[in-house]
């Protein structure tokens, strides 16, 4: 007899082994699972649903939903987010990931979470979406339960052995600067002006790495910022999430200046920085394929390596 509940102080343990057991391709240290999830903020029990075959755990699905707001005072009071779901092989099939995920939908809606997203949760999502060729099991489930496919992310990575910024590059970058485009390695003077750009720009999650990233030790030389004379009109960094250097994002340039080259700039400096300390690839784990942004990877000899969809259920229970 399968039982269901919520997490209770322990549960960790077993939850991370079962995790890196049904999930061997995307596994997580104890230390991750605890930053990402236990350390979150917006973490309630209650969202974390487990299922155990007496003391064996068989399931867990995790549900959540934004208790501080992002930026200002928004709480996204009508979305909720499964940020992951997994079952053990000897249970799958058999209703147990059914029971959970109707338990996580209903702690939402509960709530008042109207609409629930898989998996683009900020800030600490995991991964973007289901990657259908790595869990094509797991993108039918979801299906069945409802979700539905909103828009599709793909990752890049882009070895780094050998490079060195391209002559044109080099140029651009010299013809901006008579025209009093300026850029640099942040410094403390940047901050603020910065953080306000990448919120106000883009996406407050954007903002929230770059304080965090700081305040967790990212050191200022891997944020460079793009001016025009006085103005900040694009950013980009490296070794903001989690701590890992080689990880890089976000990155953006002010829709109005769009057009002049400055992401491309922005970008080759960024991996001549990355280059620099020695780092031999760079990789980030969202963008769209056929955006701007994503033109311009693709250009500059990024590969994508996965892709992610982004489901959404409308909650009407």
């Amino acid at each position: 007899m399968i039982s269901y509940r919520h997490y209770h102080p322990g549960d960790e343990v077993k939850i991370i082994e079962l995790w890196n057991e049904s999930l061997p391709l995307d596994p997580i240290a104890p230390e991750r699972f605890r930053n990402l999830v236990l350390l979150d903020a917006n973490f309630d029990p209650q969202g974390l649903r487990v299922g155990f075959d007496d003391d064996r755990l068989v399931g867990c699905v995790y549900a959540v939903r934004r208790l501080l707001p992002m930026h200002g005072t928004d709480l996204e009071p009508d979305h909720g987010w499964i940020p992951f779901f997994f079952v053990h092989a000897d249970y799958r099939k058999a209703g147990v990931g059914e029971k959970m995920m109707e338990e996580a939908v209903v702690f939402l809606s509960e709530e008042g979470r109207g609409h629930v997203f898989f998996a683009s949760y900020a800030p600490n999502y995991i991964l973007p979406g289901i990657d259908e060729e790595t869990y094509p099991e797991g993108y039918s489930f979801l299906q069945k339960q409802g979700f539905e496919k909103q828009y599709t992310a793909v990752a890049m990575d882009r070895n780094l052995v050998g490079y060195r910024m391209p002559d044109d590059v080099a140029a651009l970058k010299a013809a901006r600067a008579k025209e009093d485009y300026f850029f640099s390695k942040a410094e403390d003077k940047d901050l603020y002006e910065v953080i306000q750009f990448a919120n106000e720009k883009f996406n407050p999650d954007w903002g929230r790495a770059i304080r965090e990233g700081i305040l967790q030790g990212l050191p200022l030389k891997r944020i460079l910022v793009a001016r025009h004379e006085e103005q900040v009109v694009g950013f980009c960094m490296y070794g903001g999430y989690e701590g890992v250097p080689d990880r890089f994002g976000p990155f953006g340039v002010d829709p109005a200046q769009q057009g002049k080259g400055l992401g491309k700039i922005l970008l080759h400096d960024c991996l001549v920085s990355m280059r620099s300390e020695g780092l031999h690839s760079a990789w980030f784990l969202w963008t769209g394929e056929k955006t701007s942004a994503g033109h311009l990877y693709l250009k500059t000899g990024f590969e994508i390596t996965r892709r992610f969809h982004v489901m959404k259920k409308t909650n009407n229970s």
